[in-house]
């Protein structure tokens, strides 16, 4: 039955793909490459430089998800250079491959039991990642409508009416910051687990809580970041607007399966923009294409070689104790003691 859902998931996947390109294509078929590349040429170095530093801010707290799971389960013996190698290497590749095909939870659970960590308490791991970057999803989104309710006013080709309603959206945005406000009384006051059939879900200590709720944010503001620096400043609309289109662009291109979000990331991400011209196409289409490279072509180029070094690693270390070879008798000779051999050898010394 998992199979079957596995495959029904990856063919919704390339079909959200083919159709996002299709579309994304009727949106960019007129630009030239001269201004592409004319687009990447406009961006100051110090931006580009600004945008390598968002992608670090947010591969960290990639990382620091995995470590607060870590503390949540007490175990406290993995070193953080592992810890963060491992984080690396799961998102650089599900960010790409796609999250229904593959979760990130075989890497984490090649990676953790070598540490001595079970099966049980990888999946509690690999569950709390996924709960903090949707807390955090949830809270910046929140925040967002809060803020500016008219954002959403800007995908109402792709939403209903009701939604891009500003009271409407502001309404949303209260209730998102409500579910996170209750999240942070349950895990303070220590309420009861809450149990979803035969799936429980535990509320973690406050110290836990408190981390996941400055990581999970910390993450999102950075991967926005590297599209807000590489944004030229004649459209860029302001942090605050760029993050909110990330979280939409971002969000829609998680649920639709789509690997790496090719397409589905894309066409939110321009039809939010507002885009009149094509030559307000290219920079921000410059702009997508260096965050495809900082924060998801790059690090799975990467990724892939840090696996090939980790199972190189293990296979050496199978294969080593394998063709061990046994230990040396000890310095014994018949009828003699250890003792009178070692004197023996000392008066040879002398």
């Amino acid at each position: 039955m998992k199979k079957v859902s596995e495959i029904v998931w990856g063919l919704i996947g390339l079909a959200a793909v083919a159709v996002s390109c299709y579309l994304l294509w009727g949106e960019l078929k007129n630009l030239s490459w001269a201004s592409i590349e004319a687009a990447f040429a406009a961006i100051p170095l110090h931006h580009f430089l600004l945008a390598a530093v968002s992608t670090l801010v947010a591969y960290a707290a990639l990382a620091w998800y995995d470590r607060i799971a870590l503390l949540h389960l007490g175990v406290r013996h993995i070193s953080w250079l592992f810890v963060s190698l491992c984080s690396f290497t799961t998102y650089a590749l599900s960010h790409n491959i796609g999250a229904s095909v593959f979760s990130g939870a075989l890497v984490r659970y090649r990676a953790y039991t070598s540490k001595g960590l079970s099966a049980a308490q990888v999946a509690v791991l690999v569950a709390l990642c996924s709960f903090t970057f949707g807390l955090g999803t949830i809270l910046l989104g929140g925040f967002v409508l809060v803020y500016d309710p008219v954002l959403l006013a800007r995908l109402d080709n792709l939403l209903p009416a009701a939604l891009t309603n500003p009271a409407t959206s502001r309404l949303v945005g209260f209730g998102l910051l409500a579910f996170v406000a209750l999240y942070v009384i349950g895990s303070v006051l220590r309420f009861r687990p809450l149990t979803i059939r035969n799936f429980k879900i535990e509320y973690p200590r406050p110290g836990i809580m408190v981390r996941q709720l400055i990581a999970a944010p910390l993450e999102l503001l950075g991967a926005a970041g590297i599209i807000y620096f590489a944004l030229p400043d004649a459209l860029n609309p302001g942090f605050i607007a760029v993050l909110g289109i990330f979280l939409a662009s971002f969000s829609v291109a998680l649920a639709s399966h789509a690997p790496g979000g090719l397409g589905v990331f894309e066409l939110v991400f321009f039809t939010a923009m507002q885009l009149q011209t094509d030559a307000e196409k290219a920079p921000v289409l410059a702009a997508v294409l260096i965050f495809r490279l900082f924060y998801l072509l790059i690090p799975f180029a990467v990724a892939i070689v840090v696996v090939l070094l980790f199972e190189r690693s293990r296979l050496s270390n199978a294969l080593g104790k394998d063709a061990k070879p046994a230990a040396e008798p000890p310095l014994v000779a018949p009828g003699l003691d250890n003792h009178v051999i070692e004197k023996r050898l000392e008066k040879k010394a002398v």
